[in-house]
């Protein structure tokens, strides 16, 4: 029988790919004590990078909160790899930490990360509402729109 949040991302329609394996010399999530730090998660959809460029020249706020709603996907699946499948392990999301790769005059990096922390907020309920951080960078891994790092807290 699926668990609550199993439930939850079939409401949503939402199909968690297989966790992303890392791309150098780092694992994907570390858990320590009741605390899983979860890597920075890029826009991966099939294997293969998805919004490449920059918010504020190749993409609008929208585009880019579909990209960060993409990396929180990643991160749900890489907090269900470090529950052991689980999810309603997850008592709380503690914090996202989210990169807009944009252009020098782009503020509205906050509106972008609203993709991933709605979404977030959307599966896991109160138990998602996070505090957060929001930062425009000059590049990001393969040029990606966004980047989003977690912090979560697991039974």
């Amino acid at each position: 029988m699926p668990g609550k949040i199993e439930a939850r991302l079939k409401e949503l329609g939402i199909d968690l790919p297989v966790a992303a394996a890392p791309a150098g010399n780092y694992v994907p999530y570390v858990v320590s004590g009741r605390l899983v730090f979860v890597a920075g998660q890029i826009t991966l959809a099939d294997g293969k990078p998805q919004f490449l460029g920059k918010l504020g020249r190749e993409f609008a706020v929208e585009e880019g909160q579909q990209a960060a709603r993409l990396c929180a996907i990643n991160i749900v699946s890489q907090l269900k790899a470090a529950c052991g499948g689980d999810l309603d392990r997850v008592v709380r999301i503690v914090k996202l930490g989210g990169f807009v790769n944009c252009v020098p005059e782009f503020i509205d990096q906050p509106k972008v990360i609203n993709g991933a922390s709605d979404l977030i907020v959307q599966i896991f309920g109160e138990a998602g509402k996070h505090a957060r951080a929001a930062v425009g960078a000059p590049s990001l891994p393969l040029g990606v729109a966004v980047e989003i790092d977690a912090v979560a807290e697991i039974a």
